[in-house]
């Protein structure tokens, strides 16, 4: 099991940022000089943070892995199918983030290419279409939000390789064993960092709305499947939330990726 950093959220994003990470060994722990590196944050509707990624958040990061000075640094995602992936990130204002010194490039997945996958060994998920950026890259960079699912139940990390998936395959995988098949799918997903914004969450309803609660921390790690049941426990801290008297490694999409080799449930 990964180590998983918690720090409390101070008056400066950046430090916070840095002091979880730094925990975990720092950004250049991970990032090597003219890497080409992908971050991946949360833009599945056009809601505000904690539907979606904080832009503010994702400006810190960008800053942060140039630091590093890798060779460039790009933005990706696919909203969900009922949004325009584009109108959501200027909705969103990420677009403003090529106005930084050192400004990102900014792509949507859904005016690019596709390349065919298989999951070796799995049940529920064995052929997906995912984004051709997955093989263009030499790093890759998670930015979770922490929130309830009406569907999924949790989303975290894991859910958030949902956005790597051509969107009409999505349809089969919320038809049923969605979070088995979330689980499945982060087999062929390998990220290098996890960086959770979760100082706020929805602690029921989700993903686009919900009760929020504020828990003012910031996750970092390596290891999804131990970020996301820390997210979990984190949820389940507020009075009102939806996932009580649940054992975090029982929820199916945690209870899958240990069984497919994912995560490690660490032994009592």
């Amino acid at each position: 099991m990964g180590k998983v950093v918690k720090v409390k959220f101070e008056k400066s994003l950046k430090d916070s940022i840095l002091r979880a990470v730094n925990q975990i060994g720092g950004f250049k722990k991970f990032i090597e000089p003219a890497d080409v590196v992908l971050l991946k944050p949360n833009f599945n509707t056009a809601d505000p943070f904690p539907a979606s990624s904080d832009p503010e958040f994702l400006k810190v990061v960008v800053e942060l892995v140039y630091d590093c000075k890798p060779k460039v640094v790009m933005i990706g995602d696919s909203s969900t199918m009922k949004s325009n992936t584009r109108k959501v990130m200027e909705e969103l204002g990420i677009f403003e983030l090529e106005k930084m010194e050192r400004p990102p490039r900014i792509y949507i997945f859904d005016e690019r290419g596709w390349v065919k996958k298989e999951i070796p060994g799995a049940k529920f998920l064995k052929k997906v279409s995912v984004t051709e950026f997955l093989d263009q890259v030499d790093k890759l960079i998670l930015l979770p939000c922490l929130k309830t699912h009406f569907q999924a139940q949790f989303t975290g990390s894991l859910k958030l390789s949902v956005g790597f998936i051509k969107p009409l395959q999505r349809i089969h995988l919320h038809l049923r064993r969605i979070q088995e098949k979330i689980a499945e799918l982060n087999k062929i997903i390998n990220p290098d960092l996890i960086i959770m914004d979760a100082r706020k969450c929805f602690i029921n309803r989700g993903p686009s709305e919900g009760e929020v609660g504020e828990s003012d921390l910031i996750l970092a790690s390596t290891d999804r499947v131990a970020l996301d049941v820390e997210g979990i426990k984190i949820i389940q801290s507020f009075e009102n939330n939806s996932l009580k008297n649940i054992d975090p490694w029982e929820i199916p999409q945690i209870k899958r990726a240990v069984e497919f080799g994912i995560g490690q449930k660490p032994i009592k």
